[in-house]
C-alpha cells in the first residue's frame, strides 16, 4: 500500500491508553463515523484494499502500531483493527494532519470484511434500529433531560434493540431550517419559542415541508391554550410541562411504533 490522496477518510480519530509498557502495545485511536453508510464507504474505497488516512493531531512515527476502533451511531460492538503508520502528514495546505496506516492481509482483514458485509445486511445483532429526533426546545437543561432519558431507556424501554440520535434547535426558525434538510422520525417541540412558535413550525412542517407522516410531540406548561394550539397546528401528542420522563418514552413507542 502507498499513501495517497485516495486513503482520505471521513472520519476523526482521538488518541487514548497511549502507554506503551514494553514498546509494543498499539496506539488506540478512536474513528468514529457518522452512520453505517459512511464505513461501509470507506471500507470499499480504503480500509478493504490494505489502508486507509486517519485525521489526528497526534505525531504518529513511521512504524508505530495502531489500533483502530471503528464505530458509529447504531453499531452495537465497535470494530477494532490493528495497522502499522506508513506514512504521515502535518497541518497545511495538502490537507488535514493525520496517516497513513497499512494493515497486512490475514485474518483481520478477513474478519473485518465479514463484519462489514453483516453491517451492510444491518444484522440486527449488530446494529440497532435508528430512530432520529429532533428536539426544538430553548431551556438546554429541558433538551438535555429528555436526550438523557431516552437514550438511558433504550436497553430497559426498547429491549437494547434501537438506537436515538438527537439534533437540536433552540428557536422554531432554526427548526424548519433543520427539517428543511434533514429526515427524522419524530419531533419534539416546544410551543412557546423565540423567533417562530411551536404551533406554526408545525404547521409549516404539515404543510410546506410535507411532513404529513412525522410524528410530532408539542410539549408547554402553557396549560390548555398551549394544547388546543399545538393540536390546531397538527401536532399528534401535546405533554404538559413539567413532563415525566415516563411520559416521554411511553409517547415514543406509541408513536414509533417499537
Amino acid at each position: 500500500m502507498s499513501g495517497h490522496e485516495e486513503m482520505r477518510r471521513s472520519g476523526e480519530a482521538s488518541s487514548a491508553d497511549e502507554k506503551r509498557r514494553d514498546g509494543r502495545e498499539a496506539v488506540t485511536l478512536f474513528v468514529e463515523y457518522e452512520g453505517a453508510d459512511d464505513l461501509i464507504g470507506d471500507f470499499t474505497e480504503n480500509l478493504s484494499t490494505g489502508g486507509t488516512f486517519v485525521a489526528t493531531n497526534r505525531e504518529l512515527p513511521t512504524g508505530t502500531r495502531v489500533q483502530l476502533v471503528l464505530s458509529f451511531p447504531g453499531l452495537l460492538e465497535p470494530i477494532a483493527i490493528e495497522g502499522t503508520v506508513r506514512w504521515t502528514r502535518v497541518d497545511g495546505l495538502e490537507g488535514d494532519a493525520g496517516a497513513g496506516i497499512e494493515f497486512e492481509p490475514g485474518p483481520g482483514r478477513d474478519t473485518l470484511a465479514s463484519v462489514i458485509e453483516r453491517i451492510r445486511a444491518r444484522d440486527p445483532r449488530m446494529v440497532s434500529r435508528l430512530f432520529r429526533v429532533l428536539v426544538v426546545e430553548d431551556n438546554r437543561h429541558v433538551a438535555a433531560l429528555i436526550q438523557e432519558g431516552l437514550r438511558g431507556s433504550t436497553r430497559r424501554d426498547f429491549g437494547g434493540g434501537i438506537s436515538f440520535v438527537f439534533r437540536n434547535a433552540e428557536d422554531g426558525r432554526a427548526a424548519v431550517e433543520i427539517l428543511r434538510r434533514e429526515p427524522f422520525d419524530a419531533l419534539i417541540i416546544d410551543v412557546y419559542l423565540p423567533v417562530l412558535d411551536g404551533p406554526k413550525v408545525i404547521a409549516h412542517a404539515r404543510t410546506e415541508l410535507g411532513l404529513e407522516a412525522l410524528p410530532i410531540i408539542a410539549v408547554s406548561a402553557g396549560g390548555d391554550a398551549a394544547r388546543r394550539s399545538a393540536l390546531e397546528a397538527g401536532a399528534n401528542i401535546f405533554l404538559d410541562k413539567p413532563m415525566r420522563l415516563r411520559q416521554v418514552i411511553d409517547t415514543i413507542q406509541r408513536l414509533l411504533h417499537v
